[in-house]
């Protein structure tokens, strides 16, 4: 059984009031919780807080998600955190029952939900495996929607048991001591790729991960944080960040190369069917993957 005063919910925002008040107005008013809020009270979010006894709010000063996401982590003293994406819709029982899961498995140093679209269909990215050549090759090509366990992120059925090699930070529960034992997330990464690090730095140190696909959690998309070409280009750019940084340098740039020809190869087949947003998307990721981040000032 989980005691409220085991847990705390780490909300880091972006102007993300409304998807804040919608996500809270779910939850018990007296769940701890704290938002990070990285738009320097833009949008004045602390106000929602207001008649939450244990809330908390914090100013994240526009360092980015994985920064912002450890100071609320390194600021706590509950024993287990949940991080939650605002435009999440998780419902108390499915919080609490990650946090069990926890306390049930020392050996566990993260446990995530499994996200889904508004018709309810898994999302693609809910975990997934470590960029390899091969890896990304299948993912660039699409190879992925016919073997769904041979690219980099994965797309499990409800209730499949599948073993994973990271999970998205989208809902996702640790134990708070190991997680700042491990460093927390890589503050290298301003946006994307933290939660794929993570999982490396946890299976480095001899820990296990889970993915509950039996917790289906609505997950906007997008919903928080800037531009969307913006965003896109950002996870391109921390794409390569990633695989630069664990791989060699004929490695990582031949996974750069493959990306981009599958980015411009989608950004073409967009085009053709007349879908101009989708196809900008693709063309903001394949910037990101050469020319790196863009301005987020």
């Amino acid at each position: 059984m989980v005691e409220l005063s085991e847990i705390e919910v780490v909300l880091v925002t972006y102007r993300s009031r409304a998807l804040v008040e919608t996500l809270l107005a779910r939850l018990p008013r007296d769940l701890p919780l704290v938002v990070v809020d990285n738009s320097g009270g833009a949008d004045a979010v602390a106000d929602v807080l207001e008649g939450r006894e244990h809330a908390r709010y914090l100013d994240g000063g526009g360092v980015g998600f994985a920064r912002a996401a450890n100071l609320g982590a390194w600021s706590s003293e509950r024993p287990y955190l949940v991080f939650v994406n605002p435009d999440t819709a998780p419902t108390p029982e499915q919080l609490f029952a990650l946090v069990e899961e926890l306390k049930g498995d020392p050996g566990l140093a993260a446990v995530s939900a499994t996200t889904v679209t508004h018709d309810g269909r898994v999302e693609l990215g809910v975990g997934g495996w470590e960029p390899t050549v091969g890896r990304v090759l299948v993912y660039a090509t699409g190879l992925h929607s016919r073997f769904p366990t041979a690219g980099v992120f994965a797309r499990p059925e409800p209730h499949q048991e599948i073993d994973l090699e990271w999970l998205t930070g989208a809902c996702l529960a640790v134990p708070r001591e190991t997680f700042v034992a491990l460093g927390g997330f890589d503050e290298q990464h301003f946006i994307y790729n933290e939660d794929m690090a993570y999982g490396r730095r946890l299976r480095e140190a001899g820990l296990r991960q889970k993915l509950r696909t039996d917790l289906l959690v609505p997950h906007a998309g997008a919903g928080s944080g800037g531009a969307k070409t913006t965003m896109l280009q950002m996870r391109g750019a921390s794409m390569f960040d990633y695989v630069r940084r664990h791989n060699s340098a004929p490695a990582a740039h031949t996974m750069r190369l493959v990306l981009a020809a599958g980015s411009l190869g989608r950004a073409a087949v967009c085009r053709a069917r007349g879908n101009p947003d989708a196809a900008a998307g693709f063309a903001a990721y394949n910037r990101g993957l050469w020319r790196g981040a863009p301005d987020m000032s």
